[in-house]
């Protein structure tokens, strides 16, 4: 019998506990991670790195246990630790974009998984606010190093609309913020 959309819950494994990633957030929560993906992917041609957006397992402890989260948007460069639709390596780089049920466990628990595991970079996404949170891997120890809230009004004092975005570990990969909020309303 074919497998019906309804029948279909996307979860998440995080120590043993079962998190029910359904239904599915808003549609600017895909804008976002579609602007942020594009852009990404665009600045990884020819690299050895590739980005994944909505749709890789991944395994951050495989050697103890099967728990995996599915980050929105990663980029991987070793892909030795491929395999089907999981990863088991360490991410250089990592975006999760805010819903309601999410908001939570993204700023806390998967936050500390990402530190724990070595991410370098984690930006966390409010597609409501249009805001952006940019941490960076300092000594073991995320450091929120830049915060921002789209001001798309030119006429405002605190515009903000060109602010250049730049992945640390990747310098040539840039976006603005209007680029991460392009049809986001």
């Amino acid at each position: 019998m074919p497998m019906l959309k309804e029948d279909f819950i996307k979860t998440e494994k995080i120590n043993g506990a079962i998190y029910n990633m359904s239904p599915s957030p808003s549609y600017q929560h895909g804008v976002v991670n579609g602007n942020i993906y594009s852009i990404i992917k665009n600045g990884l041609k020819g690299s050895l790195c590739l980005p994944f957006m909505e749709n890789l397992d991944y395994k951050y402890h495989p050697e103890v246990n099967d728990d995996y989260v599915i980050p929105d948007v990663m980029i991987i460069c070793d892909r030795k630790h491929l395999k089907g639709g999981s990863y088991t390596g360490t991410p250089r780089f990592i975006v999760e974009t805010l819903s309601p049920a999410t908001a939570l466990k993204d700023k806390t628990i998967k936050k500390e998984i990402y530190q724990n595991e070595g991410v370098e970079e984690y930006w966390i996404i409010s597609p409501r606010e249009r805001g952006i949170e940019i941490y960076y891997l300092e000594d073991g120890v995320y450091k929120l190093m830049d915060s921002f809230i789209l001001q798309d009004d030119e006429t405002e004092e605190h515009y903000n609309s060109d602010t250049v975005i730049t992945l640390r570990d990747f310098p040539n990969i840039s976006m603005t913020l209007e680029e991460i909020f392009e049809n986001v309303e």
